[in-house]
């Protein structure tokens, strides 16, 4: 079951086409949720992607998959830095970014809106939702965009896409692990 909503949600991460991805997994048993886990981790990891719990909520677990690597790159872009220190980031390494990022969000009951550094979103497209308050964007797809509409429309088709292929081979039986492209 995990590793259908794997499918649905990080398809593009699986691929290799974005760093990250994040979504709500709704569970009956602890006890499954955390072998699941461990199993999937362990098989993802050897491709060079994590999953990583960033809050637990009531049956209902936060995950956020991502590929250090392209992680990385991201938070090193020009600007990025900057932007997070305003929000009490520090250090400038991947895991102390993921650490506070993890307070936040267990700290807030919505969103912390720099999230979306770390889902591989243009950092204008970040800084235009946060001085807009989510209000006034160009065109809206896997997130607001404030810059670059015609750019972004293309790489939209391209997640779509993504999506679209990743379903339909897992649902022909392919595994998950099969899927992932390796770092």
């Amino acid at each position: 079951m995990l590793e259908q909503h794997l499918i649905n949600n990080c398809a593009p991460t699986l691929a290799g086409i974005k760093c990250a991805g994040l979504f709500s997994y709704h569970y009956s048993s602890l006890t499954t949720v955390l072998r699941e886990l461990a199993q999937l981790s362990g098989r993802l990891k050897a491709k060079g992607v994590y999953i990583d719990v960033l809050a637990w909520r009531k049956q209902a677990v936060l995950l956020y998959l991502y590929r250090p690597t392209l992680l990385e790159k991201e938070l090193k872009k020009e600007g990025v830095g900057e932007l997070l220190q305003q929000y009490g980031y520090s250090g400038r390494k991947t895991d102390n970014y993921l650490s506070h990022l993890k307070r936040r969000i267990q700290e807030s009951d919505c969103f912390p809106h720099e999230i979306g550094i770390f889902l591989g979103y243009p950092i204008e497209d970040v800084i235009g939702f946060i001085q807009n308050e989510g209000k006034n964007c160009k065109c809206c797809g896997f997130w607001k965009v404030y810059c670059n509409e015609q750019e972004t429309g293309r790489y939209f088709e391209k997640l779509k896409k993504c999506n679209r292929v990743y379903s339909q081979v897992f649902a022909a039986g392919r595994s998950l692990l099969e899927m992932t492209v390796v770092a």
